[in-house]
């Protein structure tokens, strides 16, 4: 357990040293009171949006940058200290494969986690002061608990790439290629799907399909209460079929553990 906390204070101090913590708390923060407070300019007034807008817009915009910086931010964790040489000298440490890779899981998602509830909590701190708290915060919690599942999410799915590859370059391309896929390409096969089917696909349907995209599933979970006037695509087809938020949460927990356990699976039957 020493060695775990070691392993992750070291990538939180890696990390407050190349400012990713402060980096991606400003970027989060800049974003989310940018559009709480400017959300309703558009239909010419300036001021704190509604709840429902103002979580609609962070959903939408978050589903983009938290995957993204969190792949940015782990996958060259092992392939780049492969490349350098520093990963063989780790292991002739006293130190397992699993603690080294849960420490270093457990020091970069507290990087993830500090910034989204610094970042966001500014915006919900704003909203909880100009309007009524006990409706801001729990929905504000809401959607800072899933997107640090996502992020850490995709962390997880970072180690699996760094993992599986021996070069830094092909753990880069493979990484923006999974982000592109999953924020992007894979609402738009199901879009196509809903289209090209003659007789469509049950809500039910999509809803399960929809689970294999955590993405989709941290829009799910974070949209479900909200007017769907306020959704538009994939996700406001589904938010009429009724499913749990429990679940929904536990099937993201889920997508932050089975990435990790292949990670580890792998990293174990890795020959340095």
């Amino acid at each position: 357990m020493n060695a775990l906390f070691a392993v992750a204070l070291k990538e939180f101090q890696d990390g407050l040293r190349n400012r990713w913590l402060l980096s991606i708390t400003f970027i989060f923060a800049v974003l989310a009171i940018g559009l709480s407070y400017y959300g309703s300019a558009a239909s010419g007034q300036l001021g704190v949006a509604s709840l429902s807008t103002t979580i609609a817009s962070l959903s939408s915009l978050a589903v983009f940058l938290i995957p993204l910086i969190a792949l940015l931010l782990s996958y060259d964790s092992f392939v780049g200290e492969q490349e350098s040489g520093t990963l063989l000298l780790l292991m002739t440490y006293p130190l397992s494969h699993r603690q080294l890779l849960l420490g270093k899981f457990f020091g970069q998602g507290t990087i993830i986690g500090l910034a989204t509830s610094l970042g966001f909590g500014s915006a919900a701190m704003l909203m909880a002061w100009q309007t009524d708290a006990s409706e801001v915060l729990p929905a504000f919690g809401l959607f800072i608990l899933s997107a640090i599942l996502l992020g850490l999410c995709f962390i997880a799915i970072a180690y699996v790439i760094s993992l599986s590859v021996t070069e830094k370059s092909k753990a880069a391309g493979i990484a923006l290629l999974l982000w592109f896929f999953f924020v992007l390409v894979f609402d738009l096969a199901l879009l196509a799907l809903l289209i090209g089917v003659e007789e469509g696909l049950s809500q039910s349907f999509l809803v399960q399909l929809m689970w294999f995209n955590p993405a989709d599933l941290f829009r799910l979970i974070n949209l479900a209460a909200l007017d769907t006037g306020d959704v538009n695509g994939v996700v406001a087809v589904a938010l009429d079929q009724s499913h749990s938020l429990a679940q929904l949460l536990l099937i993201m927990l889920g997508w932050v553990m089975a990435p990790l356990a292949l990670a580890a699976l792998i990293f174990h039957h890795k020959k340095l």
